[in-house]
Order: structure tokens, then C-alpha cells, then sequence
């Protein structure tokens, strides 16, 4: 792994042109719960829009989450892809809450790789999804590593693509302070940048980080 520039210069560069981005959205550890699980192979314009409905319908609590007919939390979810099988997941991981634990509370309350161990284990949550629930609903450090931070750290630092989703966060909390905000707000950064600018055909001449980054003109 380069380290042509350091990670939090490449992070004041992103912050001193989008600004302070407060990400994720969500009123409640439930709310961002979630929409984590929503968000996935999904755009978050009809993330919002399930959620919106979810809160019409007050279908947006562990308890009637658990308790619900599948096939009637789909169609509240319906603005979403694969809603069926999201609805079938989200029952089962919230049964399990509510059975093992008896609140997200309580589950929050493990320690962070218990938390991750036990979020892996429920089906319908990979790393990425994990690590957003550790970081943004349970308010724990863990850097989320998704689409767009790979393509960027491959552009402007020429890793590997493919490498590992372990191997790059890795990096990334051994190389910056250790703040939850911090951890917040760089993935926040990372994912406005992949929308905007480092796209699959990048905005080359109008991305913050034209200046520093190895694939200018890709």
C-alpha cells in the first residue's frame, strides 16, 4: 500500500470542498438498522422512500418488525428492490434480537467484535452492512469499507481494487485518529465523491482530488 499522500490530508481535501456531510441519516438506532439493510443493491432515494412509508404504516419498530406478515411488509417496503427477501430478513434478524437480547439496546451494549460477530452471523448482513450498524446505529468505531472507497483508494492510491474488505479497513483505522466522528464523516466523504466525481467514468477535471490522484484522464 502507497502512501504518496496521507489519509487525513486526502480527508481535509474532501471535508474543505463538500463540507461537514452528517451521515447517515436516521432518527433512530431502528431507523438506520434499517436502512442498512435496505440500502443493499439499492439506491437510497428508495431507501427514504420505504422508510417514509414504514413510519405511515407505524411499521418502523423491532416489536412489529418481528411480529408482521412477510408479505405485508414488502408491500410497504415495495419502493425497494428484492423487497421480499429484505422483509423476510429484517423478521428474522429482528425475532433473533428480541428473543437473544430483548432490545437493540442490549445488543448494542456487547463489545464491538461480539457486536460484529453476532450482526455477521444473522443472514442478510455482510461486512459492509455490519460495520454501518456498528458505526452509525451503535455509535461504535468501525470504518465502513464500501464500493466507492475501493474504487477511490484505487485511483488515487493504486491498490488493488479487489483487495480484501479486512486488509483496507485495516488501513484506514491504523492510519487516522481514532474518533467516530472522524470515522463517520470520511465514509461520508468517500461515498459524495464516488456520486459526484469518481464515478465508474470519473469527472476527472472537477474532482477535489485531481491534484493527488494517479488516474487523472482514466
Amino acid at each position: 500500500m502507497t502512501h504518496d499522500i496521507p489519509l487525513e490530508v486526502l480527508y481535509k481535501k474532501l471535508r474543505n470542498h463538500f463540507g461537514f456531510l452528517d451521515w447517515w441519516p436516521g432518527e433512530t438506532p431502528t431507523e438506520i438498522f434499517v436502512g442498512a439493510i435496505l440500502t443493499q443493491r439499492n439506491s437510497w432515494k428508495n431507501v427514504e422512500k420505504a422508510i417514509k412509508n414504514m413510519k405511515k404504516n407505524n411499521a418502523l419498530s423491532i416489536r412489529y418488525i418481528s411480529s408482521c406478515n412477510e408479505q405485508v411488509l414488502a408491500k410497504i417496503i415495495k419502493t425497494v428492490g428484492f423487497s421480499s427477501q429484505k422483509s423476510r430478513y429484517l423478521k428474522q434478524i429482528f425475532i433473533d434480537i428480541l428473543t437473544n437480547y430483548g432490545s437493540l439496546e442490549n445488543l448494542f451494549a456487547l463489545k464491538k467484535e461480539a457486536l460484529r460477530k453476532k450482526l455477521l452471523s444473522m443472514k442478510g448482513i455482510g461486512n459492509e452492512t455490519a460495520d454501518s450498524i456498528i458505526l452509525y446505529a451503535a455509535g461504535k468505531r468501525k470504518f465502513v469499507i464500501d464500493a466507492y472507497t475501493k474504487r477511490i483508494m484505487h485511483r488515487v492510491y493504486g491498490i488493488d481494487e479487489n483487495i480484501k474488505y479486512e486488509k483496507l479497513q485495516d488501513y484506514f483505522e491504523n492510519n487516522i485518529k481514532k474518533d467516530l466522528r472522524l470515522y463517520k464523516d470520511f465514509h461520508a466523504q468517500f461515498v459524495e465523491l464516488g456520486k459526484n466525481y469518481c464515478k465508474t467514468r470519473p469527472l476527472c477535471s472537477a474532482c477535489p482530488l485531481n491534484l493527488v490522484c494517479r488516474k487523472i484522464g482514466l
